[in-house]
């Protein structure tokens, strides 16, 4: 498998994991609308045999307006590739790729962890959305990047149309 920045010839194989990996338009449109308004800072692909399995994407938040940290979203794998890797692979080279001094995913407790990402609420930040602490994670990839950092991440407003 090898995990690579995303190029534009790869943009309708980027569509149909997402289309797959989620039951529907709505992510690959996600990615899309990001690409197309320059917010995808890292967009990278899981490639097996010149198939694109995964794809994950790292775009701006603002924390109460002006902080900037990166969210990861959305990571899809196709199905038949999901639990052998790529998606750890996506999130692991994205993590030492994107050049951020911190990451939030809104994403599963018990999956997250395991690249360090402990609930966001740890540093004094709250989802935008209403969901449940430990599913809003946050990752300081620079020791002390959210010390003072508070209040509620905002996703990009493309975002709000998913």
């Amino acid at each position: 498998m090898i995990v690579r920045t995303e190029t534009p010839a790869d943009h309708e194989a980027v569509r149909n994991v997402h289309a797959l990996a989620f039951g529907g338009p709505g992510e690959a449109a996600l990615v899309d609308a990001l690409r197309a308004a320059g917010k995808g800072r890292v967009s990278l692909v899981a490639e097996v045999d010149g198939e694109i399995v995964g794809h994950c994407l790292f775009s701006p938040m603002t924390v109460e307006g002006d902080a900037v940290v990166l969210g990861l979203a959305p990571v899809g794998v196709l199905p038949a590739w999901q639990s052998r890797g790529a998606g750890s692979a996506l999130i692991r080279k994205g993590l030492e790729t994107c050049h951020a001094d911190a990451v939030v995913v809104l994403g599963h407790p018990s999956y997250y962890p395991r690249f360090g990402f402990v609930p966001a609420s740890r540093f004094g930040l709250m989802s935008e959305y209403d969901v449940p602490d430990d599913h809003f994670m946050a990752l300081e990839l620079r020791p002390g990047a959210l010390h003072d950092m508070r209040g509620v991440a905002r996703y990009a407003s493309e975002f709000g149309d998913l």
